[in-house]
């Protein structure tokens, strides 16, 4: 999704829209979609709402897994990106019962009649790319019908652990994470997720963790490197701002070299919380 202006200071997504950068939102879903699907748990026929749905791809995957009487709102601000995900679902039955719409995760673009009426109200990789996460959060527990669902799952960028050791590459990714303080956004947003549930209202219920790694010999092995890659060449422009031109491209190198390897692990959890309107 591509960041939302706000009162507090302008949002800002450091990997833009560019073709392939929506090449590899692609592959983020093809890793995580199912994990989330299998975590969501949806019960069948749910009202429900996507905020920053981006491409729509997971709004679709909700609809399909919650069969033909769910409906899904994907609310989204890049006016490319739906363009490209009302392309990609036209061919697909479960496409009709979702709707994607443009808005601002600020300000919520829902009727009066929709507001206090979602069964569930989900949100992945968004909060992380907001300076007032809390604003979003506290939207969509108004979105929410009593009883229920809130669930949040970002990053905490902290986490990541490479094995063997890829020393040349944690200083690139400690630079792309000093990227997300430089516009007021939090890296480390993931951590709190409990805390801006309870704080907006809602009643904590679980948390838990979403595995976004591999090792190599998987067969989503190369798939998470070249997502994990793509994101800081894809930043690549901002990152430098950190750490200098040189030591990127060494610590790019090292990566590729190191994603060679028979023994090497890529170790990253997202965060997932959950908690119901009273």
């Amino acid at each position: 999704m591509k960041p939302e202006r706000t009162h507090v200071g302008t949002s800002h997504y450091v990997h833009g829209s560019a073709p392939e950068e929506q090449a590899r939102l692609s592959l983020m879903n093809d890793i995580l979609n199912a994990k989330c699907i299998a975590e969501l748990a949806l019960r069948g026929g749910e009202k429900l709402l996507d905020v920053g749905c981006g491409l729509g791809r997971f709004a679709l995957e909700m609809a399909r897994a919650g069969g033909s009487a769910t409906r899904v709102v994907g609310i989204e601000r890049d006016e490319q990106q739906l363009t490209a995900g009302r392309a990609a679902g036209a061919g697909d039955p479960a496409f009709a019962q979702v709707e994607l719409r443009r808005g601002d995760a600020y300000e919520l673009p829902l009727s009066p009649s929709e507001w206090g009426t979602f069964d569930v109200v989900w949100s992945r990789f968004l909060l992380e790319h907001v300076p007032d996460p809390q604003r979003v959060v506290d939207g969509m527990v108004r979105a929410l019908k009593p009883g229920g669902r809130i669930v949040l799952c970002d990053d905490d960028h902290d986490l990541l652990r490479l094995d063997p050791p890829a020393p040349r590459f944690m200083q690139v990714w400690d630079a792309y994470v000093r990227t997300y303080a430089a516009h007021g956004n939090d890296a480390l947003i993931g951590r709190r997720l409990p805390r801006l549930i309870h704080t907006a209202g809602a009643r904590l219920e679980r948390n838990n963790w979403v595995f976004f790694g591999s090792c190599a010999g998987a067969d989503e092995w190369r798939t998470v490197i070249d997502n994990c890659r793509g994101i800081l060449v894809g930043g690549r422009a901002e990152i430098v701002a950190h750490v200098d031109a040189g030591s990127f491209d060494a610590g790019i190198a090292e990566f590729d070299a190191w994603s060679r390897r028979g023994d090497a692990s890529f170790w990253l959890p997202l965060a997932w919380a959950e908690g119901r309107r009273g």
